[in-house]
């Protein structure tokens, strides 16, 4: 009797104990949503559900809390509730251009090394739904951008114009080069100035050298930029050379990070700066940290007066961004690709954080860059937000004011008006005593004030909610 009493209290405090695992892990999901906000605690909600796992994926990702799944909140990993770090002006955050394809405006691509750049310069001239589609050929690597009705082109970048200012043109070469480019043909007097508006793709630092060295590995050199600032390009003591043969093919790592001339390090910072500031390539005009100071201060400068850029890491939102800039759309989405050369790579904490020396301005760049992305991001997506719960509101207020009854009349004027203070009910029987034996369908218009709740759906109470 003893033995089944204690076997049934065993038994009792298993259950008990289970349910307390239970409640913890149901907690865990409720307090910490995002697995980046609690990763510790999530790791143990994780050990302890292996077994719901395979259920819970097999049932998609399409519906979440019993709402439709944000797509772009999964996509890269971001938080949920993003913390801007920077004050950035509402012109800033606010960016939307009235591009005109049809007369005379023109976007500029400044392709960074290993950014995706090329990938994007592509979605450019094949995945772009327009009145007059870019001609690409098999074979050719050039497509024809040309505007509706017109000749011309209203791309310019690798896939349209080719490499017209040189390869990789940066900053410093494009706003002195494409405007006598694009305005070499005779010009009427009366034609309004051409508007050129310039747009970029960042990369983290890290991932974008380690994608870099395992190009130059490959043969890459890139000899046929021109890096032409201040009408000439650098001398070879200006710009001197980290190898002495036809490429640096097979180079390692370490050699890599060794030579003291090499481009990669900072090459973001560079390419959006404005050079002549420093004197181009001639290093000797100031020191090192001032240099780099006022490279930074003005490449921060340039891509906030830029357009429209993206980054890498974040392919569902640059396609947002860009299409809301423009007034463009994509025909098919972007895709977020991790698996590149430079993810495969297996590289030692402390060599990840010497990558990150040699690139110390590019991540202060990177990190200027994806806090404006983001903020952007999120101000774009609550005007949108806003913009649809206007809708659904005017669409329930001609809803609301339609009365419509078996046998219903249009209200007399003589009849008292609703007033505002005042909670007033219709019932069907008193609809019938005011309107009578008419079969007439009649429609009323109500006042704003009228039974208008903001919050009625839950779609405008998410609306509503600010995720800061």
């Amino acid at each position: 009797m003893d033995e089944k009493s204690s076997s049934s209290s065993h038994h009792r405090l298993l259950i008990v104990l289970l349910m307390v695992l239970l409640f913890g892990v149901i907690m865990v999901q409720y307090m910490c949503p995002s697995r980046s906000e609690c990763q510790m605690l999530h790791q143990v909600g994780s050990w302890l559900k292996v077994g719901s796992a395979t259920g819970s994926r097999s049932s998609g990702n399409e519906v979440q809390d019993g709402l439709p799944k944000d797509p772009y909140i999964a996509e890269d990993g971001a938080l949920v509730r993003f913390v801007p770090r920077f004050n950035f002006t509402k012109a800033d955050l606010n960016r939307v251009v009235d591009f005109n394809i049809k007369g005379d405006d023109v976007i500029v691509f400044l392709h960074i090394q290993k950014t995706g750049g090329t990938t994007f310069g592509r979605h450019l001239v094949r995945n772009i739904q327009l009145e007059r589609p870019c001609e690409c050929h098999a074979g050719q690597k050039k497509c024809t951008c040309y505007r509706p009705g017109k000749k011309e082109t209203w791309l310019f970048s690798r896939f349209s114009t080719g490499w017209s200012c040189g390869l990789h043109a940066d900053w410093t070469e494009l706003t002195s080069c494409v405007p006598s480019r694009m305005d070499s043909r005779e010009v009427p007097k009366n034609m309004p100035s051409r508007n050129y508006y310039y747009i970029t793709i960042l990369r983290d630092p890290v991932s974008r050298y380690l994608s870099e060295w395992r190009h130059v590995q490959r043969g890459a050199t890139w000899k046929a930029s021109l890096h032409v600032c201040d009408g000439r390009s650098p001398t070879l003591s200006e710009l001197p050379s980290c190898y002495s043969g036809d490429d640096w093919s097979g180079c390692s790592l370490q050699e890599f990070m060794d030579c003291p001339y090499n481009l990669a390090n900072n090459r973001q910072t560079r390419m959006l700066a404005d050079l002549s500031l420093v004197g181009c390539y001639n290093v000797s005009a100031m020191s090192e940290e001032e240099r780099w100071a006022v490279l930074l201060e003005s490449a921060k400068r340039n891509l906030r007066g830029m357009a429209f850029f993206g980054l890498t890491e974040y392919q569902r939102k640059t396609q947002y961004l860009f299409e809301r800039t423009f007034n463009l759309e994509f025909i098919a989405p972007f895709t977020q690709l991790n698996g590149t050369r430079a993810s495969s790579v297996d590289v030692p904490p402390e060599t990840q954080h010497r990558i990150r020396q040699l690139n110390r301005w590019d991540v202060e760049l990177y990190e200027y860059a994806r806090d404006l992305f983001l903020q952007r991001f999120q101000v774009a997506r609550q005007q949108e937000r806003r913009q649809a719960r206007e809708r659904r509101q005017q669409e329930r207020r001609r809803l609301r004011g339609r009365l419509t009854t078996k046998q219903g009349r249009q209200l007399k004027p003589t009849e008292a008006p609703l007033q505002p203070d005042r909670h007033f009910v219709v019932t069907e029987e008193q609809q019938r005593e005011k309107v009578g034996g008419d079969n007439v369908e009649s429609e009323v218009l109500f006042p704003e004030w009228w039974d208008l709740d903001e919050n009625s759906t839950m779609e405008d109470y998410m609306d509503n909610v600010e995720q800061w």
